[in-house]
């Protein structure tokens, strides 16, 4: 059995402010905690009960489990892991290749799009405070293994994007065709969320706007499937002219 301390702690990982304050965050779900072991992922404690067959720290009933569970059903494994905080190192955002998602709040967004950055081997993902929160069940379930393989940091955008030398290429209705945009080794690519789009201080700090030619009637396009299609034209081996700063 596992002690009232233990479970509370669990229990407590469901809100951010607790998963600050402590410096974890709980994972649950056997794909996902089998995807993220695989992908190497250093949990602290793995909790399973009798009908989870993979590596376990502890043994827990299905009693407890229920109580610890983040989910209505629960499941037969529940891991917990530390929270990183990377900072940018002085001159990063100047080499490789950035997803930088501006204030996107939904989290199977933002999970979605740090998948997307894995796919396409990006260099890193960069989250406004105003994203959904990383840790969340959501954010890390909707990522699948590339929670544990995508460098995430976090950081005001308008700080972030301050005096850097590499292309900073926004996505918005007024750009330019994504199209006609050639593949680049060095570049930041900035996504709003679906709503609001670019905040203005984001907005300031673009060189380039590019756009996905609509040729339908929809309104708009999901921010991470908008996020896949600029990444696949940025990645593509076709020669392009590319944009300039």
């Amino acid at each position: 059995m596992i002690t009232r301390a233990e479970l509370q702690l669990l229990r407590s990982l469901r809100d951010k402010k607790h998963r600050e304050e402590l410096g974890l965050f709980a994972v649950e779900g056997e794909k996902i905690v089998s995807e993220l072991l695989a992908a190497g992922h250093p949990f602290e404690r793995i909790y399973g009960t009798g009908a989870w067959t993979g590596r376990r720290t502890h043994e827990i009933g299905e009693s407890e489990m229920a109580r610890a569970s983040h989910f209505p059903t629960p499941s037969p494994v529940l891991a917990v892991g530390k929270i990183r905080r990377d900072a940018l190192a002085p001159g990063e955002l100047d080499r490789g290749l950035t997803l930088a998602l501006d204030a996107v709040q939904d989290p199977g967004n933002v999970g979605t799009m740090i998948r997307i950055a894995d796919w396409f081997g990006l260099d890193r993902v960069l989250l406004s405070p105003g994203c959904a929160d990383l840790h969340s069940q959501k954010v890390i379930q909707s990522s699948m293994g590339s929670f544990a393989r995508v460098r995430v940091v976090s950081a005001a955008l308008e700080e972030a994007l301050a005096g850097v030398r590499a292309p900073v290429i926004g996505c918005a209705l007024e750009g330019r065709d994504v199209h006609a945009v050639g593949p680049l080794a060095d570049a930041v690519i900035v996504v709003g969320s679906e709503g609001r789009g670019l905040s203005e201080g984001v907005r300031g700090l673009v060189t380039s706007f590019v756009t996905i030619p609509r040729r339908g009637a929809a309104e708009s396009l999901n921010a991470a499937a908008a996020a896949a299609i600029v990444c696949d034209n940025l990645r593509r081996d076709a020669p392009g002219r590319g944009l300039k700063p």
